[in-house]
């Protein structure tokens, strides 16, 4: 096992060297069929496609057992996480599970050789003769690990969201247009997407069965969420990191990391990403250091592109109701898209035994579309809806109107221009008047 607690990560010399990777292996990989004959001729299975994760905390963990439980002939066979606790506990929950499980256990081949520690983890898996890397670290080192994967033509699975800003967003746009050119897939963890019910709803909203959608509402309100409690040795970076869901730099606040999910569905059935938001948030219930300094609260109203208008609501405050999910009223009925339509014409998704998981299925997809040659991109599309709800955060934050145009071209980057273990003081609370658009990590 390799272990490496010192190197820093650092975004600028990061991008310059994908850049240059990218540059030597475009000649050989804009062609789809040649991509494919030369990621699966590289080792000695050619059948198998062979899987690295990166990020093996609880979501990393969850993915990878989902992509070996998608597909067959697919192998895990590298590993690497920052801290060498996390990649120890993703091993034994895996190997715990290949024990119970005779079929899982020959897909799951992670050796102590493929087992990787540090900030240089990443660099280390997708060397590790791979052919589909999932990328599940805190969200605000993912441009960096995308650009990465596919400078190295790697096929990917990526948690969302895939930015915690502007800068990480535009950054993002340019690896799926990379991708694109390349034939690589890279499918998104919005599981809504490969989610039968929801599909199907959609796809009738779309053909206009509620007529023109005029106004929805989508939340996502539940209780407080777990919290490590600091250890004498950690660093500030550690700490800040290990709880990583309390720091804009990392997270993107609650309302990109996790609110996503609705905020994706409703740029999903508008058909594209709003013109403008207006919002409100704050900080009442965690205002305790311990939890950084991200809201606990937001409340935004999108204005789309044919003049609807769309709540986005989300909470996460213990002895608060709990409400998740999506709603859409149209000139001719209303939709609860995950699997129901009120109106003219009505529809309720018949339950399949049994049930789809889309959490599997997602995996699914994506090995089908490689195999295939037809390589699903969801890149694009996913780094609309991260910026989507960075606009809800935005908006929220200076207690101004933010349009699309204004985020995606503005000079916002909180990702810290280099990390590594050691000081790292904690950005202020955001105040509305008083915080800006455009700002540096020190001041997110």
């Amino acid at each position: 096992m390799t272990e490496n607690r010192s190197t820093p990560f650092s975004r600028r010399t990061f991008v310059q060297g994908a850049a240059a990777a990218s540059a030597a292996l475009g000649a050989t990989l804009t062609i789809p069929e040649r991509l494919r004959a030369m990621a699966w001729s590289s080792h000695e299975n050619a059948d198998v496609l062979r899987i690295g994760l990166v990020g093996c905390g609880g979501r990393g963990t969850g993915a990878a057992r989902d992509a070996l439980r998608g597909s067959e002939n697919v192998e895990l066979v590298a590993m690497g996480d920052l801290f060498p606790d996390r990649l120890e506990t993703a091993k034994t929950n895996l190997a715990k599970i290949a024990s119970e499980n005779a079929a899982f256990a020959t897909k799951y081949k992670v050796t102590p050789e493929k087992s990787f520690t540090g900030f240089d983890a990443y660099k280390q898996v997708l060397a590790s003769d791979i052919d589909l890397v999932i990328l599940a670290t805190p969200p605000g080192f993912r441009p960096t690990h995308l650009a990465a994967a596919v400078a190295a033509g790697k096929h990917v699975f990526t948690e969302k969201p895939v930015a915690v800003d502007p800068a990480g967003v535009r950054s993002v746009i340019a690896t799926a247009a990379e991708a694109k050119r390349k034939g690589l897939a890279v499918v998104a963890g919005t599981q809504r997407r490969h989610d039968p019910g929801y599909r199907a709803t959609i796809q009738r909203i779309h053909d206009g069965a509620i007529g023109h959608v005029v106004s929805g509402q989508v939340f996502w309100n539940q209780g407080g969420l777990w919290h490590a409690a600091r250890q004498p040795q950690w660093t500030d970076a550690e700490w800040q990191i290990r709880n990583w869901l309390y720091f804009a730099w990392l997270s993107g606040d609650h309302v990109v990391e996790q609110h996503i999910h609705n905020i994706d569905v409703a740029n999903w059935v508008m058909d594209g990403h709003p013109l403008k938001a207006t919002g409100v948030g704050g900080r009442q219930q965690r205002t305790d250091p311990k939890y950084g300094h991200v809201f606990d609260h937001f409340a935004v109203d999108f204005e789309y592109q044919n003049g609807a208008h769309v709540l986005s609501m989300c909470r996460q405050i213990d002895g608060t109701a709990n409400k998740v999910g999506e709603h859409f009223i149209g000139s001719a009925g209303n939709a609860d898209p995950s699997g129901s339509i009120e109106g003219a014409k009505p529809f309720k998704f018949p339950a399949k035994t049994p049930p789809v998981n889309p959490y599997v299925q997602e995996h699914t997809d994506l090995v089908a579309s490689i195999r295939q040659g037809k390589p699903l991109n969801e890149l694009r599309r996913v780094a609309e809806s991260t910026l989507t709800a960075i606009m809800a955060r935005e908006a929220a934050y200076t207690g101004q109107e933010i349009t699309w145009d204004a985020l995606l071209n503005a000079a916002q980057s909180i990702t810290p221009p280099e990390v590594a273990f050691g000081p790292m003081p904690v950005p202020p609370v955001a105040m509305p008047g008083q915080t800006k658009l455009e700002r540096t990590w020190s001041q997110a």
